[in-house]
């Protein structure tokens, strides 16, 4: 195999009873005016109240709806049974901006019979105006690594995660500040992870109080209960990460990188879903499966380079995500984890190469376009024994299948 590049993406009351129809894809109110009072940082056991079928929690941002709907029902392989091929589309950030790409892939994964992970910022849902709510871990209060959305952004993104909840599709964590670096993630000890984490949940769950949207719909899920996993920013800080997650009882955690398309296995009773090398193709090196990674070996730090090579560069990509999964297809049939941001970066090539790949993929009958904690579900499911042959599979291995799952 080539060398792998493993370069790291920078980024991002009483209530009325709610019917929770519709697609949520509504386009933000430009009118909406900010009031109510600041909240501090939720933990667990939010108030809950019933109001008509939806139990409203806390101060009316969330609730529980019921099971959330359309999941995989994981399934023990049967003997001899050859493995779906999982594929994980995740985002890191989940904002609605102007260019409506959340909505946008929401669309693409319905039509291509997909689930995806959108790993949310929490701050995403705290006007500017209410930046000094956040405290991030060695940094001044109100810091911030990205920019705070404006207040219609905050009311679009909350509509589109209503919509992607009731599409099957997983809420995830991509953390607050997005802080990489110096005093970033990777110098964070757990308690400052603990934290970041306490301060996310809490901005999901004190939206309404901190942006003064008293007649929105909550949020048609309990943070507590769903958020079971995330991805840290820039990819740092694993190893304080992992012991700091565990009292959330999360299920998994998405912040490693640079390995090999292999079967995924447990750190401490957590799944690890890495970031993969694939085949970079018509180069002997293995690229980091995410956007900013194509973009650094295409035109380094810039994002918008030659506008001549973007249909050559857009081919590429689109062509090492297939090489990769062709790889683990014909071979262990491995799960693949393709990372993304919501950009437009180059003329927007590599949101075109991941939308052609969904649709090209993810609608046949053997593959299974899935979000992370679909996949944990699964995986808990089988036989540990046959996971443990599948890890020593080569990616490329595709075994007697008979003979392998017994």
């Amino acid at each position: 195999m080539g060398t792998g590049i493993a370069v790291l993406a920078i980024a991002g009351s009483a209530v009325t009873a709610y019917a929770f129809t519709g697609d949520d894809s509504a386009g933000p109110d430009r009118g909406a005016e900010l009031s109510g009072s600041a909240a501090g940082a939720g933990g667990k056991g939010a108030k809950e109240q019933w109001d008509g079928k939806v139990k409203v929690l806390g101060d009316g941002s969330t609730s529980y709806t019921g099971p959330q709907p359309g999941q995989l029902k994981p399934e023990r392989l049967k003997p001899g049974e050859k493995p779906p091929q999982f594929v994980v589309f995740s985002w890191d950030g989940a904002l609605e901006g102007d260019d409506h790409l959340f909505s946008h892939f929401r669309k693409v994964a319905r039509e291509s019979k997909a689930h995806m992970t959108f790993f949310l910022t929490g701050i995403y849902l705290l006007p500017e105006n209410k930046k000094m709510l956040y405290r991030p871990p060695q940094h001044d209060q109100g810091a911030a690594a990205i920019s705070y959305p404006t207040v219609p952004h905050v009311k679009s993104t909350l509509a589109q995660l209503r919509g992607a909840w009731k599409d099957g599709n997983e809420i995830g964590s991509h953390f607050n500040g997005h802080f990489c670096g110096p005093k970033g993630g990777g110098e964070w000890s757990a308690e400052e992870w603990k934290s970041e984490i306490d301060q996310a949940y809490a901005f999901m769950k004190t939206w309404k109080t901190n942006t003064g949207f008293t007649g929105e719909a909550p949020l048609p899920f309990d943070p507590d209960k769903e958020v079971v996993g995330g991805r840290a920013p820039c990819l740092e800080g694993q190893k304080n990460l992992m012991t700091a997650i565990k009292p959330y009882g999360w299920r998994y955690d998405a912040s490693s990188s640079g390995d090999f398309q292999m079967w995924p296995s447990k750190r401490d009773d957590i799944w690890n879903f890495p970031l993969q090398l694939v085949p970079l193709q018509g180069k002997e090196v293995q690229v980091l499966s995410m956007d900013f990674n194509f973009l650094y070996n295409q035109s380094g730090d810039s994002t918008k380079g030659d506008p001549s090579k973007y249909p050559e560069w857009q081919s590429q990509v689109r062509m090492s995500y297939m090489n990769g999964f062709n790889r683990v297809y014909n071979g262990s049939r491995a799960p693949m984890f393709i990372g993304n941001h919501f950009e437009d970066w180059n003329g927007g090539i590599y949101m075109n190469a991941v939308e052609d790949m969904m649709r090209d993929v993810c609608p046949r009958q053997d593959v299974r376009c899935v979000s992370f904690r679909e996949l944990a579900d699964w995986l808990d499911a089988q036989d540990p024994k046959v996971l443990a042959q599948l890890r020593m599979l080569d990616p490329a291995q595709a075994p007697d299948w008979k003979t392998l799952v017994k």
